[in-house]
């Protein structure tokens, strides 16, 4: 085993771009392990769990590289890889005589910024966003594990000085067409998006786009902001940005199932807006995001299109199902649509306590796990960019004789995997053989980076039954599974 570890004095690349990164590098033929991150405690303790010696005198400050591989040979191409990607990463700013700002603020302040991402680790992140806000700039924050307090506080901050704040946990915003976080590449049009919910914000998008209908703003608010706690501090904030905004005809509120009382007030407020408001708010017996996709075109007086599909072989046996997903809002999503149907189904993420289960737990029933939950998430990439987790939960599971069909999300756009289909489709075809049956939503566009219908074709290869709409890929699995109905 051939072993790298240097320490980059002063060189900084934000987490997701870092999370990319180390995904390119460990793809390279022969490397067992990779990491680039900055030298946080938590990340020299992931260097240590891969065998690594603790570097000394590494600092926040300093960019971390760490790579295993099978020979000097796949080292050498792993470190050519790094400089390549390194390479293309771009630092904005510098040139001959350009200091680049060291802080949030000083950045708003040096090119009059609007709006700054902040994805610094959750710990750094409540500072970084205050300093924006400080600053005078709105705020989007991707950073997750952040303290509910810290939220509460940042988002008083941002109403205090007529600024917003997307987030924590914001995966996904469209900013008048510029797409931020895991953003799909959609038209523009009328429709305003508020979304406590980054993947459930992805695939309304794209059914929007395949309808031929776009979006003036997709405003993220985080996914806990129409709990108990934040009381939908940003989403009422971004309704009242939306029905301001001259380019918007009609508003459309998605969430990950909120609190009754939190979602009353948010309908209250919106049945004073000037602009149509329509809710897509997920749980039990409400309707789903397509259905609420559905609602939005008859509003707008648009014809509902055929949801493009791309149906599989048969299945070759009944059992459970077992959904394995990387965006939460999905998985809630289709936990209402088949626990409606079959009955408790159990989660890392559950629909009622008594269903929680351990993520990395055994249960002979209908599970589903959200492999992108925050405590999954910690000093790891997303699964939309390393999907490895996830991989090697789907191996086990097919063979599992009690499993009838997986159920998956497959989320396309900018930040995501480049190529999904790549490392997934092999994993599909060996459950195929199996005897387990496969459903995949993919969720994403044709003018998204790694191309809907390659993706849907690569799938669909290997055995699976591909939908882009999430709602209809989970009363499919129903009906695979022998258990339910569509």
């Amino acid at each position: 085993m051939s072993r790298h570890l240097e320490v980059r004095r002063g060189i900084y690349r934000d987490s997701v771009r870092l999370m990319q990164i180390s995904q390119a590098v460990g793809g390279v033929a022969g490397v067992r392990g990779a990491l680039v991150a900055m030298a946080t405690e938590l990340n020299l303790d992931l260097a240590a769990g891969m065998g690594f010696e603790r570097p000394p005198d590494a600092t926040p400050n300093d960019m971390m590289v760490a790579v295993a591989a099978e020979g000097e040979s796949a080292l050498a191409d792993a470190l050519a890889r790094l400089a390549a990607e390194m390479d293309a990463t771009p630092t904005p700013g510098t040139g001959p005589t350009t200091v680049p700002p060291r802080t949030a603020g000083s950045a708003v302040r040096r090119r009059d910024a609007t709006v700054v991402v902040v994805s610094t680790p959750g710990r750094y992140a409540f500072l970084d966003a205050m300093d924006a806000l400080d600053a005078g700039a709105s705020v989007l924050v991707f950073s997750d594990n952040m303290p509910v307090e810290q939220e509460i506080a940042l988002k008083d901050a941002g109403s205090a000085r007529g600024l917003l704040v997307m987030g924590p946990d914001c995966g996904t915003a469209v900013l008048g067409g510029v797409g931020l976080g895991f953003a799909n590449v959609v038209r523009p049009g009328p429709v305003g998006l508020v979304a406590a919910s980054g993947t459930g914000a992805q695939q309304v998008m794209s059914l929007l786009d395949a309808a031929g209908v776009g979006v003036s703003h997709c405003l993220g608010v985080g996914g806990r902001d129409l709990s108990a706690e934040v009381a939908g501090r940003s989403t009422l904030a971004a309704l009242d940005a939306l029905c301001a905004d001259g380019s918007t005809e009609l508003i459309l509120v998605i969430a990950k199932p909120p609190d009754p009382a939190v979602a009353r007030a948010v309908r209250d407020r919106a049945a004073q807006a000037r602009t149509p408001v329509l809710f897509g708010l997920l749980g039990a017996g409400q309707p789903d995001l397509t259905a609420a996709v559905e609602e939005v075109l008859a509003a707008l007086g648009r014809p509902v299109p055929q949801w493009p599909s791309w149906p599989g072989p048969a299945s070759t046996r009944a059992g459970a199902i077992r959904g394995l997903y990387c965006g939460g809002s999905l998985c809630d999503e289709a936990m209402a649509i088949v626990s409606a149907a079959l009955g408790p189904v159990y989660s890392n993420i559950p629909l009622r306590p008594e269903w929680r289960v351990a993520p990395d737990g055994r249960f002979e029933g209908h599970t589903m796990i959200d492999f992108g939950d925050d405590a999954l998430t910690v000093g790891r990439p997303h699964p939309m960019i390393d999907g490895t987790p996830r991989l090697e939960r789907l191996a086990t599971e097919a063979a599992d004789p009690s499993c009838g069909v997986l159920l998956l999300d497959v989320v396309l756009g900018h930040g995501s995997d480049p190529d999904p289909a790549a490392s997934l489709a092999p994993a599909v075809a060996a459950a195929r053989q199996a005897g387990t049956g496969v459903v995949v939503a993919l969720i994403g566009t044709e003018a998204d980076p790694q191309g809907r219908d390659r993706q849907a074709s690569a799938l669909h290869d290997a055995g699976a039954h591909v939908f882009s709409s999430n709602a209809q890929a989970a009363r499919f699995a129903l009906r695979l599974s022998g258990a339910g109905h569509e």
